[in-house]
């Protein structure tokens, strides 16, 4: 049976990735202990725009798609993450790749959109 999981991360970093290479490995690296498959991608760029300079990833699953964007001109950088699936997923494994972007606040919300959006779990760590 299909599942619409959607995972929404915001956090607020000390190490807030920049490198598009890196980008690439980590996503792939997401998709792989999510026991997930890639379809395209991963997709990674760097924009220099000032006020809006930052890195961004997307990756398109089996299942669906996984993006993740940084902004790393201020202190703390922030990272948002969004990952959308049609099947289930353990989020503590998106956290636990999560630190090594050292964050200071993590906020989330898992929802189910199977047929409408239930919220599962929401938090401030």
């Amino acid at each position: 049976m299909t599942k619409h999981k959607h995972l929404i991360v915001r956090a607020e970093t000390r190490k807030t990735p920049d490198d598009p290479s890196w980008c690439h490995a980590w996503l792939t690296d997401l998709v792989k202990k999510l026991d997930m498959k890639i379809c395209q991608g991963p997709i990674t760029a760097y924009v220099d725009v000032p006020g809006n300079a930052g890195l961004t990833g997307l990756v398109i699953i089996e299942t669906s798609h996984i993006a993740l964007h940084c902004w790393d001109e201020s202190n703390p950088g922030l990272v948002q993450l969004d990952v959308y699936s049609c099947s289930d997923f353990d989020p503590q494994l998106i956290f636990d790749l999560m630190k090594e972007f050292d964050p200071v606040k993590v906020e989330y919300k898992f929802i189910d959109r199977e047929t409408s959006l239930v919220e599962l779990d929401s938090h401030t760590k």
